[in-house]
């Protein structure tokens, strides 16, 4: 018997909102016991990040079924013309993220901003780069690429799963500025892994923009830090990634919500 259409769109609006809520939680909860155990909260978060590494990685190794989704991935023949179309896209994304970022610092201020940036000094340069290069961009591409966005596609689209992504991404950066930063790069990993599904790629773009965010000066970046640059580069990305959108979707099926006969994705 057919579910009713309120009744399926029911189901998935609140699939949307339970599959990241459950994830956010156990990982946060995690963090706290990873804090309270190790006392540093930068070398307890890298910790974390590779915990979530071998739990998300493990499920895919060994459960591939309950994270694959229909369609199947592209031939892999396609990924190195689809990387520079990806490349372009991603240059646009870190000068959006910084311009936005940089005129939400000078704007208003961030608080939180600060302290984060406070803490990792406190940290070392060391456990600060270990976070930034490794822990971080393979940790959260486990998490929210790797666990969250293959579970909200099993019942929603490439549109809706992008989008709950990459805000719950970005929020969990924890203040406006970083917020701003992230929200082009998760739009553009979301569709990177839909794309490929393997997370390689991901964490190594993932990883470029941590490096570029800590290795380009503010100062490098500081005529963008106006409302007139954000908006224009926000939409020249925004136009970017609708293009690789369509070109990811075909125009067929391949937006579409998955069906009950899923096939298998790679790991």
């Amino acid at each position: 018997m057919a579910t009713p259409p309120i009744t399926s769109r029911l189901l998935r609006i609140g699939w949307c909102a339970l599959v990241p809520f459950a994830v956010i939680v156990l990982y946060l909860g995690l963090g706290t016991v990873a804090v309270r155990l190790i006392g540093e909260p930068i070398v307890a978060t890298s910790v974390l990040g590779m915990l979530v590494v071998v739990l998300v990685g493990s499920a895919r190794i060994q459960r591939p079924q309950w994270l694959a989704h229909a369609p199947a991935p592209r031939p892999r023949r396609e990924i190195p013309r689809f990387g520079w179309t990806v490349v372009g896209c991603a240059f646009l994304a870190f000068l959006a993220g910084q311009s936005l970022a940089l005129w939400i610092y000078v704007t208003t201020g961030s608080t939180g901003f600060d302290a984060s940036n406070q803490t990792r000094h406190a940290a070392g340069a060391t456990a600060t780069l270990l976070l930034a290069v490794v822990a971080a961009p393979a940790g959260e591409e486990a998490m929210f690429r790797g666990l969250i966005y293959p579970l909200l596609r099993k019942r929603v689209s490439i549109l809706a799963s992008t989008l709950i992504t990459t805000v719950v991404f970005s929020l969990l950066h924890g203040n406006a500025v970083q917020f701003a930063s992230t929200l082009p790069l998760a739009v553009l990993l979301a569709l990177i892994y839909e794309h490929a599904r393997v997370l390689w790629p991901c964490v190594l773009l993932h990883l470029g923009f941590n490096l570029a965010a800590a290795l380009v000066p503010a100062q490098a970046l500081g005529a963008l830090a106006n409302p007139v640059s954000a908006v224009s580069l926000c939409l020249a990305f925004a136009g970017c990634a609708f293009g690789l959108y369509r070109r990811i979707a075909g125009g067929t099926a391949y937006g579409a919500v998955p069906g009950a006969g899923d096939e298998s994705a790679t790991q």
